[in-house]
């Protein structure tokens, strides 16, 4: 299997649409957000061989903290329903004691 992806990896990598400056630019970016340490080496390695500049390479890692970045504050929904959540459950629990409000605020000036 391992030949196998060697393969795929020599076809994606072979001269077509995109040149190969650009393609590795692309995974330099892509590993930044996958994480894999070996992979950012490679990849710039690869990059830096392809004629990319530093300057390119900084570039597509700031696309690539953009997109993680986009995508943290993207799933910022679930914690917004759970705080809206919490916050209705909180207003059916006063709901349902009537005159807590009441007493407590009694309490405090008694």
């Amino acid at each position: 299997m391992f030949k196998k992806f060697v393969e795929l990896e020599e076809a994606v990598y072979e001269g077509g649409s995109l040149p190969a400056k650009t393609k590795e630019l692309i995974a330099v970016a892509v590993t930044h957000v996958t994480q894999c340490d070996a992979c950012m080496e490679y990849h710039t390695t690869k990059a830096k061989r392809a004629g990319a500049t530093d300057e390119e390479i900084v570039e597509a890692l700031f696309v690539a903290m953009e997109l993680r970045a986009g995508a943290a504050l993207g799933h910022h929904a679930a914690s917004a329903r759970a705080m809206e959540n919490h916050r209705r459950q909180q207003e059916k629990e006063s709901a349902a004691a009537p005159g807590t409000r009441a007493r407590a605020a009694g309490e405090r000036f008694a």
